[in-house]
């Protein structure tokens, strides 16, 4: 079956650098697109960002500029690369695949890891 497991993560000061990793298996990796969510306590999960099947990116507009995403197909695996972090995006990140193209809605996506916490202190 599919399965995804993120890694990474953990506490950092504001400023710092993350990078989260998912490894998926169970699916043809390199045909499905992946997302990445987050969800603050309190709060709705939210899009962050996704890759296409292709590596094309896109990104909220709260992460534009400070996080990166690339993708390994070879090795089935998607990165979530976050620079200059700041104490709101303090959340547990989840990945996420879907066949198809990419999308910001999270109820596109059938299949998901149990997530990462990320704690950003100021």
């Amino acid at each position: 079956q599919v399965q995804l497991v993120e890694s990474g993560g953990g506490l950092v000061q504001a400023g710092c650098s993350l990078r989260l990793s998912c490894a998926a298996s169970g699916l043809p990796f390199s045909t499905y697109a992946m997302g990445w969510f987050r969800q603050a306590p309190g709060k709705e999960r939210e899009f962050v960002g996704s890759s296409s099947w292709g590596g094309y990116t896109y990104f909220s507009d709260s992460v534009k500029g400070r996080f990166t995403i690339s993708r390994n197909n070879a090795r089935n695996m998607v990165y979530l690369q976050m620079n200059s972090l700041k104490p709101k995006d303090t959340a547990l990140y989840y990945c996420a695949v879907r066949s198809g193209a990419t999308s910001y809605v999270r109820n596109d996506y059938p299949y998901w890891g149990k997530g990462k916490q990320v704690t950003v202190s100021s």
